[in-house]
């Protein structure tokens, strides 16, 4: 016997996550906190999803300037990341900094893999490091993981000088030049900030070859901050992967970015630092506790950490 058929509107309704999204971010450790890794995690972690953090290296670097980086090699860093990806609901991929073009590649040979996570890639300023290795960086990247890539986000000196080396027109090249450039190599969508504007403004703009697609003016801060491009990136990576369509990611990251700068703070010696909690801070930290309340706390009076000066 033939078993009765449903109609579609008696269908089970989709199950809904319990969890938050997983979110597999590929990047160097830096231990300033400034940006990388720690960037990306916090970041992910403060608008809702699940970081997947696999490293690639790791920094020399305080808040003021990077120093030195020391690379993982590519079996390392895909051997990370396959293993979780074997085991973890992961939604998108972001990647970072990776250190050399062997890791470039074996990213790209990982992505291609799983062609259905879209990518989303951040191209820092490279200007810290020697000549001859950011060329051969920047032309592995083009080559091996700009055909991977989903939105490709980075500032626009950075962008420019990398993706239009020979531009020789006397304006400078709008988001959808640099857009185009990307398309050449196979990226639909790019995310161009810092775009110069008179009066201390800047835009950031999401282009494709054909359109602008979205774009927020913003006043410069004063200062200089460390990390907003990661952690621009790695919102609208998080944003992606919790269910908001492109358009709406950006608006709603850069819009996070902006709050981020605005209550920026300075840890140490050197730049200053978004605030990615920046919503955690509580609003009344200075207010006495309402009268009538008696709850009892133990005093901590006197308390100090032992030393860790332990004989072996």
């Amino acid at each position: 016997m033939t078993p009765p058929s449903h109609p579609e509107s008696d269908a089970p309704p989709p199950v809904q996550p319990t969890h938050p999204a997983c979110v597999m971010v590929i990047n160097a450790s830096d231990p300033s906190g400034a940006g990388g890794l720690t960037a990306d995690i916090a970041t992910m972690a403060s608008v809702g999803a699940h970081p997947v953090a696999v490293v690639t290296g790791a920094y020399v670097r305080d808040t003021s300037a990077i120093f030195d980086h020391y690379s993982f090699d590519d079996e390392a860093v895909t051997e990370q990341a396959r293993t979780a990806l074997e085991d973890l609901p992961v939604q998108i991929i972001k990647v970072g900094f990776v250190g050399t073009p062997e890791n470039v590649s074996a990213i790209a040979e990982l992505t291609t893999d799983y062609p259905e996570l879209p990518v989303i890639s951040y191209m820092p300023n490279l200007s810290w490091w020697q000549e001859d290795l950011i060329d051969q960086y920047l032309d592995a990247f083009a080559e091996l993981l700009l055909p991977q890539t989903t939105v490709l986000v980075g500032n626009h000196s950075t962008l420019w000088r990398w993706l239009l080396p020979d531009w020789n027109h006397e304006r400078s090249p709008s988001a959808r030049d640099i857009a185009a450039a990307a398309a050449q190599k196979g990226t639909p969508y790019t995310l161009v900030t810092s775009i110069p504007l008179p009066e201390q403004f800047v835009e950031n703009v999401l282009a494709s070859p054909e359109a602008v697609l979205g774009s927020g003016r913003f006043e410069l801060f004063d200062g200089v901050f460390t990390g907003a491009g990661e952690t621009l990136s790695a919102a609208l990576t998080a944003l992606l992967a919790c269910g908001s369509d492109l358009g709406e990611a950006c608006a709603e990251a850069l819009g996070y970015l902006d709050h981020t700068l605005e209550n920026g703070f300075r840890p140490g010696m050197g730049h200053l630092i978004p605030d990615r909690m920046f919503w955690a801070a509580p609003d009344d930290a200075d207010e006495p506790s309402p009268e009538g309340d008696t709850t009892d706390v133990p005093s901590i009076d006197g308390f100090v950490l032992p030393p860790h000066d332990t004989q072996h």
